[in-house]
């Protein structure tokens, strides 16, 4: 950032995934005049931290708003993938080639067979596999596996080749960065938003975007909470691959990186803003990799993290403007979706914000559904 720049077009409080994909496409619109700040460096906190898994046929329990909104944003994501490459020149590995979701009794096994059924009615590819298939495909799957499904649209990136895509694109596209900054306070003037309030001084904007993640809450433009909930994470070495595919289980997942490492996951934990990996995190996620497979049991373990995932009271992400404050957008609360709904959101984001078109995708998500909700 210059030194004397203090006005800008848009400021955008979070340099995570979602911040940094906001950027992007208000700068792909014309806009050139967009300040991200972020608290430490962009693209460390849960963006780094996440596993890159681009799968929401293996979760979803129906076709609601929600499943299609992040359908819609896998499915933007080969030809995101080599726009950021042809302009990057960084490859951010998406591999396309599936994700199985397993069953290990026979009500697992029924879960899996209602997601197929209502997915195969709505058209989604979706493949119920036979153990002998299951085994087939990936040798390595526990014996005690007792059915499976593979949904081959449901994909996964490494996400930190992503950020640091990401990160190079809104430098070659001139938007300014402020990196280990502090948004103390959202500062309004008449019901408008005027600028937001740093560590390092006031920074005047009529638009001011919270992209904050976790850490929303902390810039004083919350409504109602975005909670922490950290998330552990393991990472083995396999080399050749234990997997070729994402394995899904009920209980926790293996993803496959080109490098030969193999990613565990996760936890879920509420426990405020406590950032670190502990002994019972790691023994629950290497536990449930066993049972996927139990030849994790021989690989060396190479290092291991925790992120804080942001969620909302509801577990839906805030998208959109705020009616009380002119000015004021929210793009957070993204909770284990900040990944998967990067692109998306930085076009709906980027629509609402260049274009004043708020799309009807961002209804069932706007931060003003809390107004009369009962949340406790």
């Amino acid at each position: 950032m210059k030194d004397n720049l203090t006005n800008f077009d848009t400021v955008i409080v979070g340099g995570g995934v979602i911040g940094l994909s906001i950027a992007r496409s208000m700068a792909l619109r014309g806009v050139r005049n967009i300040c991200v700040i972020e608290r430490q460096e962009c693209g460390t906190e849960a963006s780094f931290a996440a596993a890159g898994m681009l799968a929401p046929q293996a979760e979803a329990d129906n076709p609601d708003e929600f499943f299609q909104l992040l359908c819609r944003s896998r499915d933007l994501y080969p030809d995101w993938a080599s726009t950021l490459k042809a302009e990057t020149g960084i490859d951010i590995e998406l591999d396309l080639t599936g994700t199985i979701c397993l069953s290990f009794n026979e009500d697992e096994e029924q879960e899996l067979h209602q997601r197929f059924e209502w997915q195969s009615k709505a058209g989604l590819s979706a493949e119920r596999l036979t153990t002998a298939e299951v085994r087939r495909l990936e040798p390595q799957i526990s014996a005690s596996v007792t059915g499976a499904l593979l949904f081959p649209r449901d994909v996964q990136v490494e996400n930190r080749r992503l950020l640091a895509a990401l990160a190079t694109s809104v430098q070659v596209l001139g938007v300014s960065v402020m990196n280990e900054t502090n948004v103390e306070e959202v500062v309004v003037s008449a019901g408008h938003v005027s600028g937001v309030q740093t560590n390092k001084g006031l920074i005047q904007s009529p638009t001011v975007v919270i992209a904050a993640g976790a850490w929303s809450d902390l810039t004083g433009a919350m409504k109602f909470p975005v909670e922490p909930v950290r998330g552990q994470m393991v990472c083995l070495s396999a080399k050749p691959q234990l997997t070729r595919h994402v394995i899904y289980s009920p209980r926790g997942y293996l993803v496959p990186r080109q490098d030969g490492r193999l990613i565990a996951g996760s936890t879920t934990e509420r426990v405020g803003y406590l950032k670190m990996v502990t002994a019972g995190g790691v023994k629950s996620i290497l536990m449930n990799a066993s049972e996927i497979s139990p030849a994790i049991e021989r690989l060396p373990l190479v290092t291991s993290w925790a992120g804080l995932r942001p969620r909302a009271p509801d577990g839906l992400p805030l998208l959109g403007p705020c009616d009380e404050i002119e000015g004021l957008i929210y793009a957070t609360g993204h909770y284990r979706n900040g990944i998967l709904l990067a692109p998306l959101t930085g076009e709906l984001i980027a629509e609402t914000v260049v274009d004043g078109r708020i799309s009807g995708e961002l209804a069932t998500f706007s931060p003003n559904r809390f107004r009369f909700a009962n949340v406790n």
